[in-house]
């Protein structure tokens, strides 16, 4: 890839940015670049991405936006700047550290080495794993919440709720971002339903999805409300999108 661009949603991320930076920047990916969205957080972090920038020229932009928009529409916004500045791949992720920087090397020598247009980081497959110090409700309940949305839409993927992923830009070109309605965790299962019934690609890789160790979580009871009834819905919204999955 000759440039891949990270997009990261920032709202209170101001102790986890400096440390995700020198991270992404320590890989061996000289051609990686990052995009901060953020969401006018009241910790700052706007002005420490800003900062951040003018230590790594040419290699951070910072998209700020008035307020809490929603995950999607952060997403939305990082992913129209990164292919209109030329990303060849895009690679989402959290701030928080849950996804680990570590295995953004193996992913883009994934999406290089196959014939897939989108790498996931895969918490359901061998060798993936969520937070062993996570208690058994809360892992009863993200499995769940990711078998009921596969089961609805009828997914081979085993992870599509997670939200760490390397897309090729022709796949984020095709799909038509201005009908993505979803703003929470459903925002990464409506995406890959689109590129699903667009016919691209996956391949999944294992990770260990950590907990958060600084800053607060963003999920609520609306998110999850959310999921569970637009899932229905995103059959009949898309029902136009039908090609042939590709080989």
């Amino acid at each position: 890839m000759n440039k891949i661009t990270v997009v990261v949603p920032t709202y209170n991320e101001a102790d986890n940015l400096p440390k995700l930076v020198s991270a992404l920047f320590s890989l061996p990916l000289p051609a990686l670049d990052l995009l901060v969205v953020d969401d006018n957080s009241p910790d700052g972090t706007g002005q420490l991405a800003e900062d951040l920038a003018k230590l790594f020229p040419g290699r951070i932009e910072v998209l700020h936006r008035p307020g809490k928009q929603g995950l999607g529409r952060a997403y939305i916004a990082g992913f129209r700047i990164a292919l209109k500045r030329g990303a060849d791949a895009v690679l989402q992720m959290d701030a928080d550290f849950s996804h680990p920087v570590e295995k953004i090397p193996e992913m883009v020598a994934a999406i290089e080495g196959c014939t897939c247009d989108v790498v996931l980081g895969s918490r359901y497959i061998k060798g993936g794993a969520l937070d062993e110090n996570w208690p058994f409700w809360r892992k009863a309940l993200s499995a769940w919440g990711n078998i009921y949305a596969r089961a609805i839409l009828g997914m081979p993927i085993s992870d599509v709720t997670g939200g760490f992923r390397l897309w090729r830009r022709e796949v984020l070109e095709d799909i038509p971002l201005e009908r993505v309605k979803s703003n929470g965790y459903i925002f990464q299962v409506e995406m890959a339903y689109i590129a699903r019934r667009l016919g691209f690609r996956f391949k999944e890789v294992p990770i260990y999805f950590a907990d958060r160790t600084r800053g607060k979580s963003k999920m609520n009871l609306r998110i999850q409300v959310e999921a569970a009834i637009r899932v229905w819905f995103l059959p009949l919204v898309y029902r136009d999108l039908d090609r042939e999955i590709r080989i």
